[in-house]
């Protein structure tokens, strides 16, 4: 999927889509934990869930500093990306983990984006540098312990 989060002509709008992004990625992580069976494997999905969390807090900050709203829940893309883990939940912890891989792919593209945005101050697209390498490291733990 391609996304254009990352992409906006504001910081204002870059903030509050990349925060929507985000809580969509909460409910999947909270759909990943409650499918899975393995308990290190619960347990890292769980710390790459306080990570999520972590960029919530901080685009909240910066969301409160522009003076605009601070998105508090996902859209319905929301239902595509949790949706995939509970499917994928009925077949095993491999399929759940690809699952979320996916759903990486398009929080990874829209930080990366967003790093490079000029729309966005410099401090904020170094954090989105710093959180584009969180979801990479999430992404390739998913993909080593799907095929594991």
């Amino acid at each position: 999927m391609v996304t254009t989060v990352g992409t906006e002509t504001t910081f204002e709008k870059l903030v509050q889509n990349l925060l929507i992004l985000e809580h969509d990625a909460l409910a999947a992580y909270q759909a990943t934990i409650d499918r899975l069976e393995n308990v290190a494997a619960k347990n890292q999905i769980a710390a790459f869930k306080a990570d999520h969390e972590a960029h919530v807090a901080e685009l909240t900050r910066m969301a409160t500093t522009l003076g605009v709203e601070a998105p508090q829940e996902g859209d319905l893309k929301e239902y595509l990306t949790k949706g995939k883990v509970v499917l994928a939940g009925l077949v095993g912890d491999k399929t759940v983990l690809k699952a979320m891989s996916t759903n990486e792919i398009e929080t990874k593209m829209a930080y990366d984006q967003a790093s490079k945005n000029q729309a966005a101050s410099a401090e904020a697209r170094a954090y989105f540098a710093k959180a584009y390498a969180d979801e990479d490291r999430h992404k390739q733990w998913m993909d080593a312990a799907a095929e594991g």
